[in-house]
C-alpha cells in the first residue's frame, strides 16, 4: 500500500518564502546595510568587506541555495563597488572579496544539503501518516446497533505515528471493541500494533469468550516482542444490552450515564498482553443513551503546569452532546487547549453510544454472565 503513495516535496528555491527564510533574508539584508554604512563612515579605504560573508551564511540557515547565491552575489557586488572606490586597491581587499565568494559557495552547498534533508523528513512524515492510517481503519458512524467514533491525537506535529490502537467490529457475538497501547513509539510500535489488530480482527469472529481472545492476543504479542515489551489493552463487548469488559493493564473505560461518569474498574488487576494475563470480566447492563469512552493513557497523563486534565470532571459536559463524533471533537479541543498544544504522548479515543436493545429477542447474553441461558 505504501508503495502506491507518492509524495512531492517542494523543490528548493521554489514557491513562497517560508517564515524562516524571510527572517534569515531580513537579517542578512540588515547586516549588509549596516556593513555598508560602517564602510562608508570609515572612509575610502576598505576594511569591512569580509564581514559581508556573514550574510549568505544567515540565509543558509533556512533559505534555499538559490536565495543564498543571490544574496552572496549581491554582497560580492557591493564589495566590488567599495574596492573600485578605494584609492589604491590592496591585497587585503581582494582577499576579502574572495572570502565573500568562497563563503557564498559553501553556504549554498550547506543550504542544498539542508533542503534535501528537510524534504526527506517531509516525505517520511507523510509515509508515517499513511502507515498509521493503514493500521487504524476509520470507525463508525454505526457498528451494529451502536453509534461509534474513533479519534487519534498525535503528540507531535511532524508525524502521526505511534503504538496506540483501536478497533470496533460487529460479530456474531455482538459488537466487540478493542483499545490498546504498545510500549514505545516509532515503526516498531506500529508493527506490533498491526500484529495485535490483525490477530484481533480474525479471532473476534471466532471466539465466543473474550477471555479466549485475550489468550490469543497474548500469544501473538509474546511471539513478536522482547522481554520488556508489552501491550496494554481493554476489550469490550456489547450483546443484547449487556456490556462485558476485560482489562489487561489498561486505563478503565468511562461509562457516561444521566450526567454521571463511572469508571469501569476491573474486578481484579491483570498484566498487559505479553505477560500471560488472567482476566476477570466485568459485566454491566446498559441503558438507552449510555455512552462509553475508551482511551489510552495519554489522556490520563495530559497535564498543564503539573495539573492533570480533569477527564472525569469534564467528560459528561464534553462528550454528552451531539453525535459521538461531536463529543470526541469537543474533548480533543478542550484537551489541546488545556495543554497549550503540547502533549507528552499520543492518545487514542473511542466513544460509543447505546441506543437500546435489538429488536431480535433471540440475541444471547454472554456465556459467563450469572444466570445466562446457554447460547
Amino acid at each position: 500500500m505504501l508503495s502506491l503513495v507518492r509524495t512531492h516535496p517542494s523543490q528548493p528555491g521554489r514557491g513562497p518564502l517560508t517564515p524562516g527564510s524571510r527572517a534569515g533574508l531580513g537579517a542578512a539584508l540588515a547586516l549588509l546595510a549596516i556593513g555598508c554604512a560602517v564602510e562608508v563612515a570609515d572612509g575610502r579605504d576598505v576594511h569591512y568587506v569580509p564581514l559581508f560573508s556573514a550574510a549568505p551564511l544567515l540565509v543558509a540557515l533556512a533559505g534555499s541555495w538559490r536565495l543564498v547565491l543571490g544574496l552572496g552575489a549581491a554582497a560580492t557586488l557591493l564589495g566590488v563597488c567599495f574596492a573600485f572606490a578605494e584609492p589604491t586597491p590592496s591585497l587585503a581587499t581582494a582577499t576579502g572579496l574572495g572570502t565573500v565568494a568562497v563563503v557564498t559557495g559553501l553556504a549554498a552547498a550547506l543550504a542544498s544539503v539542508r533542503q534535501r534533508q528537510a524534504d526527506r523528513l517531509v516525505e517520511l512524515s507523510k509515509l508515517a501518516t499513511v502507515a498509521q492510517q493503514a493500521v487504524l481503519r476509520p470507525l463508525g458512524p454505526q457498528v451494529g446497533t451502536l453509534a461509534v467514533a474513533g479519534r487519534y491525537i498525535s503528540s507531535t506535529a511532524t508525524a502521526e505515528i505511534g503504538g496506540d490502537l483501536y478497533e470496533a467490529i460487529d460479530t456474531p457475538y455482538g459488537v466487540r471493541m478493542l483499545i490498546g497501547d504498545v510500549r514505545g513509539k516509532g515503526l516498531d510500535a506500529v508493527r506490533l500494533a498491526s500484529i495485535v489488530l490483525g490477530s484481533y480482527r480474525h479471532v473476534a469472529y471466532e471466539r465466543a469468550d473474550l477471555r479466549a481472545i485475550v489468550a490469543d492476543l497474548d500469544r501473538a504479542v509474546a511471539r513478536n516482542v522482547g522481554d520488556e515489551d508489552f501491550v496494554t489493552a481493554a476489550l469490550v463487548e456489547e450483546r443484547g444490552g449487556t456490556l462485558t469488559i476485560v482489562n489487561c493493564g489498561h486505563p478503565p473505560p468511562l461509562l457516561l450515564r444521566r450526567g454521571a461518569v463511572i469508571p469501569l474498574e476491573p474486578p481484579a488487576p491483570a498484566p498487559p498482553l505479553g505477560f500471560m494475563p488472567e482476566v476477570r470480566p466485568r459485566v454491566e447492563r446498559l441503558e438507552p443513551g449510555d455512552r462509553l469512552l475508551l482511551f489510552t493513557d495519554g489522556l490520563g497523563e495530559a497535564r498543564r503546569d503539573g495539573e492533570f486534565f480533569p477527564t472525569a470532571d469534564r467528560a459528561w459536559r464534553l462528550l454528552g452532546h451531539g453525535t459521538v463524533g461531536d463529543g470526541l471533537a469537543s474533548l480533543e479541543t478542550a484537551l489541546v487547549e488545556w495543554v497549550h498544544g503540547q502533549l507528552d504522548d499520543d492518545i487514542a479515543l473511542v466513544l460509543m453510544e447505546y441506543a437500546g436493545p435489538r429488536t431480535d429477542p433471540a440475541v444471547a447474553v454472554p456465556s459467563w454472565e450469572v444466570g445466562a441461558t446457554e447460547s
